[in-house]
């Protein structure tokens, strides 16, 4: 039986959220970069917009952040609501320097 890649399995996924250099090399997809995490790229800003308004909550019943929160605080955001207003603000001043 074939392995799933790497980006699909534990051993492809960062334990601080979103995937390692193992599991961005893996998908076959595309070219994966790696996380922005700071600054005003616009990379940063759409992935900030499209992840805060994800369904799902960002903690687990036992109180552990999930996968989604993981990822957030990766690319520089503390919550949803927190993402959705700094990708607000990149793109507010990604347009101003045009």
């Amino acid at each position: 039986m074939a392995k799933s890649p790497a980006w699909q399995r534990k051993e492809g996924k960062n334990p601080t959220g979103g995937l390692n250099a193992k599991g961005r090399a893996s998908y076959k997809g595309g070219t994966l970069k790696a996380p922005v995490k700071s600054g005003d790229n616009p990379r940063r800003a759409s992935f900030l917009a499209r992840m805060g308004g994800m369904p799902g909550p960002e903690r687990k019943p036992n109180g552990e952040p999930t996968r989604l929160l993981l990822s957030l605080q990766a690319w520089g955001a503390s919550s949803k609501s927190d993402a959705k207003a700094k990708a607000a603000a990149i793109s507010k001043r990604n347009k101003g320097k045009k």
